[in-house]
């Protein structure tokens, strides 16, 4: 009653707050109606006027931050600055409030003007994905309410079928106008694709440009241009990725993006919600080999698995004889069930068991608690060679499973204590200092080598265990490991699971096992779509989580009401025990409904089942079509036939799919017994299979329903997200045509078995006296789902939350790092200004380390002072009154002649830079930071790997990172800031001649390698320099010219930071890997004409070619 209530007062609160709209939806009509006799150039002239009024109601706040922007940009005291831009920041917050009034008052004629257009296009024919399709769409009035409600910020939820794509126009059409660009974000590039040119029509005709980012290339002039038409269509991963390159550029015309002003994201809650589990990232490879011992330990393991399947089926068929036998053990039949759950618990035999015995579910559950109380649960799984925990897919290695690995070395997997070890070392007063390093360094890599090797058998059990073919992923046609997404059913090609995971999987599979990488950049889908200053969404369905959309996105949902009342008939759930008695159900209920000539949509949860049932639907010869991650490249034809008289059609989760299933002739007439006795079908067989719904057909009347019309969806298994179920039945009944919704459950099924209360659930059959094969309806098995499913989606929510939580972290200091970017991008006093702080910075480090604070006993270390000014900023100090006598000198008067000497060498080694001051200095900042921050993220990868043992320490992991990320960001900057100064005063311009332009480069004045010139340590991975860095020039600078390391080696290049790898990335960004996606398109390699060795150097030097340019090359 409680809940009926709750479910009441919400629904009226959607439906108050669409009435306090109906009068805005009239104003709009009315607007509509009058411009009936406007013509297209009428209509166009409409968008000119709307741009005027808001550039007149934003003009004076417009014209003041550009003015302020100016001043900023040529200040060069720093206080100044950072009073410039904080006033900056309140003139675009007066701007965005301006912008955002004067758009509500045009909304009404704006949202009229767009339905005016479609109007206009009634009946004529565009292109649409090469096909021609005629127009007959113009918005219903719940369209504009959806329309509004997304102008507004929110996520709108519409019924499938119900015109969100046409919805989405009016809103795009109106924000566009601000100039500042509006974007639409779909789940893929079709859908991208489709839209952006069926209602491209609609904004071409209205003088709107538009654009489809996923048709170009990223880092192509192309894209950018893309960015700058008024209407951008794009992927999700597409839009984050260009964000993350755009801050991996080394110009500002390389990037791409504009301001995050205003985005639609259709399918909010596939993009915010299930793809937010993942972050965005761009890698890059790491310079040791992490192939090899997965290639090595994968038979051992694959045998351990393969042993550990025989144990269990040992154990349960030993616990079965305990539980026929009148003597038998009852507790110890328990306990070796127990371990058989514990070790396989999807084998068939135990599965089985569970579902026909109730009671010994019961018995399984009372020696699980008996063992859990007294904390002896690990002795259960000494029975095994590894446990398995399938809700939190981990997997436990038990001393047995040990041994079976290493049965000729016991320490195998016995990993040191290292601290205890290393004071031992140190305190040996035997060893010298040369054999204990060496001690040290030996014990280290067997540490290194050992957890290695603990690793990788780890996530080998995992791909044995928990990761299954035609389940979580399939192999790909080049024989590939491809991912396949559990809430769309679709491959995605390019992602990898972090960690190891994915090289297990391709080790357990025998395919060619990749490189791990390194992070170059990462953001989560989250943390990106926040930055948006407006966000709205759009789905079938967003009530469910509509909490989750206010925590973390802010976005409230609203519940458009549908054009039409919905007639779809959502049936109670079917429950069988087994799945073969589940799956041959769903063959009896569609061979039943093909005989009617009805469609039928069976839904499935991975390729494996749709494959099942695709083998029982050809031995019963009913023709069907499959549509599933390995069978996808005929998508839209198999769409287009779904909705005929007859059509069976298999498909896995049918979320972000974007096609309407039209019916066909006929389908949406009701089935009654005349109909089926006219075409002499036999009344028996096609009566319902369903117990609530069955009833004898003989002796009824000729207009008495058998099944009504419409689509039919049969669910194979309930998903672990309602709303993936709720997207399942909305493909049929849409627009208040016919249809039906039914889902098929087992006992077995994994929701129910891991989260569902199978017990009760069986007892409860049990008391209904339920034979094999017979199904049964009740509320009870509709209400422990629906828990279940509750239960499920509250622990992805806390996961994904827990991710945001710590991205949060990083995304704080990556906003300090991407703004410093920006200052280096866009130069002027402010670079200058911010490099002067660095080295200011640098000063104050050098003497506080020659002069301590607060040390007055000592006198003044002048040598000291003078050496550190000299070796860090290459600052030779003039002479320093009684500077023999260290007591005698004035301190204060010391330190000042240090910083005036420190800030003339600066100033005097900018002017050496000459006209290239600003592209030197901007390449100086850009290329430390960007090997800097590299280094940083690895280093946070491992922190955050390692930082959950924290937790047995009874200490918060989250709290712990927080802390210690912070330290090393502290770090980082400091070390940022002394690199910066190092390479400042050791860069030099050089001019040299070449073929087609001159040819300038970068190159460090101090020792490669030397402590201090920005050479990390030695024993770090990926942090290799060249002492010498030339740049080519034509890109990625446009004037000077500044660009990658041609001469730096490939490998240097791929493993290394600093300024070889950052001005490479700059260079080519667009061709970086990432986790969603196969990258760039692969382009053709044109070989140019190279001079013959003895022939004229084409530059007209007059040389040889051998003895010019031929030299270098």
């Amino acid at each position: 009653m409680i809940k009926g209530l709750v479910k009441k007062i919400a629904g009226a609160r959607h439906g108050r707050e669409v009435r306090k709209l109906g009068s805005l939806v009239a104003e709009i009509n009315r607007l509509y109606a009058e411009m009936e006799p406007l013509s297209a150039e009428e209509l166009r002239s409409k968008t000119d006027a709307f741009r005027a009024t808001i550039a007149d109601a934003t003009k004076e706040v417009v014209e003041e931050i550009e003015s302020t922007r100016d001043d900023k940009r040529t200040a060069t005291n720093a206080r100044i600055r950072e009073d410039l831009s904080a006033r900056i920041s309140e003139l675009e917050a007066a701007y965005r409030e301006k912008l955002a009034t004067v758009l509500e008052e045009i909304l009404p004629e704006a949202f009229a003007v767009v339905k005016a257009a479609c109007r206009l296009l009634m009946g004529e024919e565009v292109t649409v994905m090469g096909h021609r399709l005629e127009w007959e769409m113009i918005p219903y009035d719940v369209q504009l309410v959806g329309a509004i409600q997304l102008h507004r910020g929110r996520a709108a939820e519409m019924a499938t079928g119900e015109g969100k794509t046409l919805g989405a126009t009016m809103p795009l059409y109106l924000n566009a106008l601000a100039g500042r660009g509006a974007h639409l974000v779909t789940v893929n590039s079709y859908l991208a694709q489709r839209d952006a040119e069926w209602m491209g029509a609609i904004y071409k005709l209205l003088g709107l440009t538009v654009e489809c980012i996923d048709l170009h290339d990223p880092g192509t002039p192309e894209r950018r241009a893309a960015y700058r038409a008024d209407i951008t269509y794009g992927t999700n991963n597409e839009f984050g990725f260009d964000y993350l390159r755009d801050n991996m550029v080394h110009t500002l015309d390389q990037r791409v993006q504009r301001v995050h002003y205003y985005a639609i994201i259709d399918e909010v809650d596939s993009i915010l919600i299930d793809e937010a589990r993942t972050p965005l990232i761009i890698s890059g490879p790491v310079s040791r080999d992490t192939s090899t011992p997965f290639k090595e330990m994968a038979p051992t393991v694959g045998a351990l698995h393969r042993r550990q399947t025989r144990t269990v089926s040992r154990l349960v068929a030993e616990a079965m004889e305990d539980l026929d036998r009148e003597e038998g053990d009852e507790y110890a039949a328990g306990e070796k069930l127990l371990a058989a759950k514990r070790g396989s618990p999807k084998n068939k035999r135990l599965m089985k068991l569970f579902a026909d015995q109730p009671g010994v579910v019961k018995l399984v559950e009372k020696v699980e608690g008996d063992y859990m109380r007294e904390k002896r649960l690990h002795e259960v799984d000494e029975l095994l060679l590894f446990a398995m925990d399938e809700k939190g897919s981990n997997v436990h290695l038990s001393d047995a499973g040990l041994d079976a690995l290493s049965p000729d070395d016991p320490q195998a997997f016995v990993v040191p204590d290292l601290s205890e070890v290393m004071g031992e070392i140190e305190e040996d007063e035997t060893l010298s200092v040369e054999a204990k390093r060496a001690r040290v360094a030996e014990l280290e890599a067997q540490y290194a080598d050992k957890s290695q090797r603990i690793h990788v058998i780890h996530q080998l059990l995992k791909a044995y265990t928990l990761f299954h073919k035609d389940e979580r992923y399939i192999i790909g046609e080049n024989g590939s490991i491809v991912i396949v997404d559990e809430f769309t059913g679709r491959q995605m090609p390019g992602r990898r699971w972090s960690d190891g995971l994915h090289q297990a999987v391709e080790a357990k599979e025998g395919v060619e096992i990749r490189g791990e990488t390194q992070t170059l950049a990462t953001i989560t889908i989250q943390n990106y779509f926040r930055m948006y200053e407006k966000l709205s969404g759009m789905t079938g369905t967003a009530e469910t989580e509509e909490t989750e959309f206010h925590q973390i996105y802010n976005l409230d949902v609203s519940v458009i009401p549908t054009n039409r009342p919905i007639a779809r008939d959502d049936r109670d759930d079917l429950i069988f025990r087994t799945k073969r008695e589940k799956y041959s159900a769903i063959m009896d209920e569609v061979e039943r409904l093909h005989r009617l000539e009805l469609p039928v949509l069976v839904g499935t949860t991975n390729v494996e089942v749709s494959e099942t049932l695709s083998r029982m639907l050809r031995r019963r010869r009913i023709p069907h079509n499959v549509l599933n991650a390995k069978q996808h490249k005929r998508e839209s034809e198999i769409v287009a036939e779904a909705g005929r008289p007859g059509a069976v059609t298999i498909a896995t989760n049918m979320a972000g799919r974007g096609t309407d299933i039209k019916l066909g002739p006929g389908v949406t007439a009701p089935r009654t017994v005349g109909w089926a006795e006219e075409r002499g079908l036999d009344l028996e067989e096609v009566a319902a299979i369903d117990p609530t719904r069955y009833e004898e057909l003989a002796d009824k009347d000729a207009d008495h329903l058998i099944e009504v019309g419409g689509l039919h969806i049969l669910g194979s298994e309930r998903h672990e997200a309602r709303r993936i179920d709720r997207q399942l039945r909305g493909r049929a009944g849409r627009q208040g045509d016919p249809g039906a919704s039914q889902f098929f459950l087992s006992l077995e099924d994994d929701l129910m078995r891991l989260f569902g209360g199978m017990e009760r659930i069986a007892r409860a059959m049990d008391r209904m006296g339920a034979e094999e094969g017979e199904v049964i309806t009740h509320p009870l098995v509709t209400r422990s789902i629906g828990r279940a499913q509750k239960r499920v989606e509250g622990n992805n929510f806390e996961a994904r939350k827990r991710l945001l939580d710590y991205d949060d972290v990083m995304n704080q200091q990556r906003e300090v790092i991407y703004d410093l970017r920006l200052f280096a991008l866009e130069g002027g006093e402010d670079l200058k200004g911010e490099l002067w702080e660095m080295v200011r910075h640098t000063m104050r480090s050098a003497m506080a380390e020659v002069l301590p604070e607060g040390d007055f006993e000592s006198g003044l270390d002048v040598g000291g002072l003078r050496q550190r000014m000299l070796l860090d900023l290459h600052t030779v100090l003039p002479l320093i009154e009684n500077e023999d006598d260290p007591e005698e000198v004035d301190r204060e008067e010391a330190l000042r002649v240090a910083r005036s000497a420190v800030q003339e060498s600066f100033e005097r080694r900018v002017e050496t830079f000459g006209e290239h001051a600003e592209r030197v200095m901007s390449f100086v900042l850009l290329s430390t930071i960007d090997g800097k921050w590299k280094d940083h993220l690895y280093d946070l990868d491992h922190l955050k790997a390692s930082i959950g043992f924290r937790g047995w320490g009874q200490k918060d992991p989250l709290v712990e990172y927080k802390k210690e990320a912070y330290e090393m960001f502290v770090g980082l900057m400091e070390d940022l800031r002394g690199t910066v100064t190092k390479q400042l005063f050791r860069v030099r311009v050089e001019q040299r001649p070449t073929m087609r332009m001159p040819r300038q480069s970068l190159s460090y004045s101090g020792p490669a390698g030397r402590p201090g010139s920005g050479v990390s340590p030695p024993g770090r991975p990926g942090r290799h320099r060249s002492a010498r860095a030339p740049v080519p020039g034509g890109a990625p600078f446009d004037a000077l010219g500044v660009a990658a390391a041609s001469r730096v080696p490939a490998a240097e290049a791929a493993a290394g930071g600093g300024a070889a790898t950052a001005a490479s990335a700059g260079r080519d960004v667009g061709r970086l890997a990432t986790n969603r996606g196969e990258g760039a398109p692969k382009r053709p390699v044109r070989a140019e004409k190279v001079p013959g060795r003895n022939a004229p150097c084409p530059c007209g030097s007059g040389r040889k070619y051998k003895k010019c340019h031929g030299r270098a090359n």
